[in-house]
């Protein structure tokens, strides 16, 4: 069975929905916790014996290297996949992390937090790319961010904005991606997040057409991870 490293930062950033859905398309997740004294592969071959890699959501920044030094790992774990053209998926700070160990760079949104559903901004590359053609119908996903990525880095493709403008789903090289918003998170997850009581019904109340549009994309990654092996439509 192919496996999949997770990289995960905080208990309330779980692989959630995401994780559960690659399992039931047939992966393994190898998910490592380093916040919580759990190693993550480094140096050279580090990525061997995993077929593709996941890098979660967590409160902290892009860039706060100092206070979280796996942050420092996790983006030469990035490079490396980049360079080997391994799958990759970041999600909300994963996205940034990518962006960070590519050149781009990641602040603070001046237009404030995002939070709850926004809609989702698909843009014309989205109809044509590896893991969005066909399945780019999702109208709204969860957020829960305040940093953004506002210089992306060379050859990155911008695949959906926010109403805002702000970049919401990005191809950063071949076979990699990065999702500002939360696919993986359901209510339960969302409020384990500090601050999200009010927009927790909306989330519970939207869970089967987040799911819906969400999961194709999910098993669109799962099988450029297995090769083109997993079968039937995204």
């Amino acid at each position: 069975m192919e496996r999949v490293l997770v990289v995960q930062h905080e208990d309330p950033c779980p692989p959630g929905l995401v994780g559960r859905w690659l399992v039931e398309d047939g992966l393994e997740v190898d998910v490592r916790r380093p916040y919580a004294g759990e190693p993550l592969p480094q140096g050279p071959g580090a990525l061997d014996g995993h077929a593709g890699l996941l890098v979660l959501g967590g409160a902290m920044g892009a860039d706060d290297d100092a206070e979280h030094p796996w942050l420092t790992t996790t983006k030469a774990l990035l490079r490396a996949a980049v360079a080997e053209g391994l799958p990759t998926l970041g999600i909300c700070l994963g996205h940034q992390l990518i962006a960070s160990a590519l050149g781009g760079r990641v602040e603070r949104n001046p237009a404030g937090r995002q939070r709850g559903l926004v809609a989702v901004g698909w843009q014309p590359a989205a109809g044509t790319d590896a893991l969005t053609a066909g399945l780019a119908r999702a109208a709204l996903a969860p957020h829960w961010n305040q940093d953004v990525v506002v210089d992306l880095p060379s050859g990155a493709v911008p695949l959906a904005l926010s109403p805002g403008g702000e970049l919401q789903v990005v191809r950063y090289a071949a076979g990699c991606w990065g999702l500002q918003c939360h696919p993986e998170a359901d209510a339960s997850i969302v409020a384990g997040w500090p601050g999200t009581g009010a927009v927790v019904p909306e989330v519970r109340a939207a869970e089967a057409a987040l799911e819906r549009d969400w999961r194709p994309v999910s098993t669109a990654w799962a099988r450029l991870v297995l090769g083109g092996r997993l079968g039937g439509a995204a």
